[in-house]
């Protein structure tokens, strides 16, 4: 059973991450031979404050 988690910076809408799920998990029943009904997807958002890159958080203005 795989388990994909997904983290990034900000927000998708609910057609991107429908899009995302659907390729992804077509993906993995396409070159892992996994059964989809048995592939779980989870986004997780946060605020750009909440992520550094380089040592500065991403709601920093340069």
């Amino acid at each position: 059973m795989p388990v994909v988690s997904i983290k990034l910076a900000g927000e998708l809408s609910r057609e991107q991450k429908k899009r995302i799920a659907a390729e992804i998990t077509a993906t993995l029943e396409r070159h892992a031979l996994k059964p989809r009904q048995y592939t779980y997807i989870a986004f997780e958002s946060l605020p750009f404050e909440d992520w550094a890159i380089g040592g500065r958080l991403l709601d920093e203005d340069d």
